[in-house]
């Protein structure tokens, strides 16, 4: 989990692209009740693949909550998330 955290912490606020295992996604990363609870969610672009999760950090510790898929599949996804440098142009 602790990978998993740092990673998704280095991923910036707001509206962005990157890519992930070779595709290239557009996310939204939000925040919600002063950063105690956080939403992600990617669409391929070009693709169907959707990945959509919660992570809500409490005093007992952090909880993934994917969203109608697998944990594993949001943990691959955001471990393997590079984001487009800030000054890329996204893709039309």
């Amino acid at each position: 989990m602790q990978d998993f955290l740092r990673a998704f912490d280095a991923l910036p606020f707001g509206e962005f692209t990157g890519t992930a295992h070779g595709r290239r996604y557009v996310a939204v990363k939000s925040g919600f009740a002063g950063g105690a609870s956080q939403k992600l969610v990617a669409e391929e672009l070009g693709g169907t693949d959707y990945i959509s999760l919660n992570l809500y950090r409490t005093r007992s510790g952090a909880l993934l909550r994917p969203c109608e898929m697998p944990e594993a599949k949001v943990t691959a996804f955001v471990l393997n998330l590079k984001p487009d440098a800030p000054d890329a142009k996204s893709p039309a």
